[in-house]
């Protein structure tokens, strides 16, 4: 199903060669599902003072539209955020689906297909949570683990090593936000026994074997981590979007570099976009 004005859906479409054969179209602003969407959502958040014009005119939104089929069973599930942040998408979800039983941390998973097999499982890698906690306290940050932990084991199939990143290796450093990762993982431990969560570790100890074995030779996770949980939004959304967007040689010059300083390190570079 595809959720939008009918007449502009087709017309890209048309314009991209795709055929929507076999696929439902539904125009929020339009649909015969409004009222009932309306009353629902009415229903849901009347506490909350909202009126029934307010929540007409907030289930024509696509967003909450989508959310709201998936409530009333009419859909199974949602993609979105391609034109829209995260909040936007978020929003309806934790008004209407709410969290799971049990969970009180809601936190979001990524997955990284590489090109380079030698990193993560085969390639994959799982990086959480880069969207929406600033800044989670042990409590979450073990919660966050046991997630995406359990998250990767249905979804892939594959067994979760996940390494709590930080800006120190097994007690390299000390500050408080290394004692927030370490309290986590202690605190996971006694949550998911069964699970494989490590201590505190930088990101090249995590996923490259040899730095893993020279910083944390103890470490059954070191070097082989498939799951990465960061510490803090900031950090994790900052890894992501670098590893999503510079996947690709870029190499720094000095200010005062000579013509033969640019031309090789053009030649460098060429050199890795061929190996790549």
């Amino acid at each position: 199903m595809i959720l939008g004005n009918l007449e502009s859906i087709k017309d890209t479409a048309a314009n991209y060669g795709v055929d929507l054969d076999g696929v439902e179209i539904i125009d929020p602003e339009e649909s015969d599902y409004i009222a009932e969407f309306r009353d629902e959502f009415y229903q849901l958040r009347k506490h909350k003072g909202i009126i029934k014009e307010e929540a007409e005119k907030a289930v024509k939104d696509p967003l909450y539209f989508g959310t709201m089929m998936i409530y009333t069973d009419k859909a199974d599930g949602m993609v979105a955020g391609a034109a829209n942040p995260t909040g936007n998408v978020l929003r309806p979800s934790l008004q209407i689906i709410k969290k799971a039983e049990g969970i009180s941390t809601v936190s979001n998973a990524i997955i990284l297909v590489l090109k380079d097999k030698s990193f993560g499982e085969e390639g994959v890698l799982i990086f959480s949570d880069c969207a929406i906690n600033p800044a989670p306290n042990s409590e979450q940050l073990a919660e966050i683990a046991i997630i995406i932990a359990n998250t990767t084991q249905n979804l892939l199939g594959f067994d979760p090593k996940v390494a709590m990143l930080s800006f120190s290796t097994m007690g390299s450093a000390r500050h408080a936000h290394v004692d927030n990762v370490i309290n986590a993982v202690k605190i996971a431990h006694q949550n998911a026994p069964h699970l494989k969560i490590d201590r505190e570790m930088q990101v090249d100890a995590a996923l490259v074997e040899d730095v893993g074995k020279r910083k944390a030779p103890e470490s059954k996770i070191a070097g082989k981590a498939n799951v990465l949980v960061f510490s803090d939004l900031e950090s994790g959304n900052i890894g992501y979007k670098l590893v999503q967007r510079l996947a690709a040689p870029i190499n720094d010059l000095s200010r005062g570099c000579s013509v033969d300083d640019i031309v090789n390190l053009t030649a460098i570079t060429a050199v890795q976009a061929q190996n790549k």
